[in-house]
């Protein structure tokens, strides 16, 4: 009896599996499990293996303080791009694509492995970007609002697709006839390979 129920508390919440038990846990392991193990999945957990990603990337968007219309002219947009070159040395983020529009900026971004936590990335992000302009266009407040939005994407074909929609934005928004007549676009460094 006792060893039914040994087993019945490595199955927790439907996550535990007996067959773990089986497992040599002084093994190396790789870093994406969804790959490296024949176990049976639960049912319920088999989404998971369709979203772990070793080198997730994340679509970005964040909003200018206020909603102010400022973003778009070169010399907002070369501080952005610049520091968005910078993110991988300061802060451990590859930056792939990007789209600044009037009040919020769009882009895509991948974690190396010494990368800072996004909150923290996008916080100290922001906080750069909102000094540099500060001090070299002499704005009187910061530019961005606390919070933004991000979206872990799923695929390679996932990027293409929301780049696709991205890309279309100031065309969408009546600001140029085409989206690929926008100046404030464009791609920091690959993300994908």
């Amino acid at each position: 009896m006792a060893g039914a129920d040994d087993e019945a508390r490595s199955v927790v919440a439907g996550i535990g599996d007996p067959a773990l038990k089986q497992l040599d846990l002084k093994q190396s392991w790789p870093a994406s499990p969804a790959t490296s193990t024949n176990l049976r999945v639960h049912k319920h957990l088999r989404r998971l293996e369709r979203i772990w990603v070793d080198w997730p990337i994340y679509f970005i968007t964040t909003c200018t303080a206020e909603r102010r219309a400022i973003l778009a002219c070169k010399e907002i947009a070369e501080i952005l791009i610049d520091e968005w070159r910078n993110a991988h040395k300061r802060h451990g983020w590859a930056i792939g694509r990007d789209v600044i529009m009037p009040d919020h900026a769009h882009f895509f971004c991948r974690a190396e492995l010494d990368a800072k936590k996004l909150p923290l990335f996008m916080q100290k992000w922001k906080q750069w970007t909102s000094k540099r302009a500060m001090r070299e266009l002499k704005l009187d407040a910061s530019l961005w609002q606390e919070q933004f939005f991000d979206h872990l994407l799923r695929s390679g074909e996932s990027y293409s697709q929301k780049w696709d929609y991205v890309k279309g934005n100031p065309a969408r928004a009546g600001l140029v006839d085409r989206s690929d007549a926008w100046p404030w676009q464009g791609e920091i460094e690959p993300l994908m390979p």
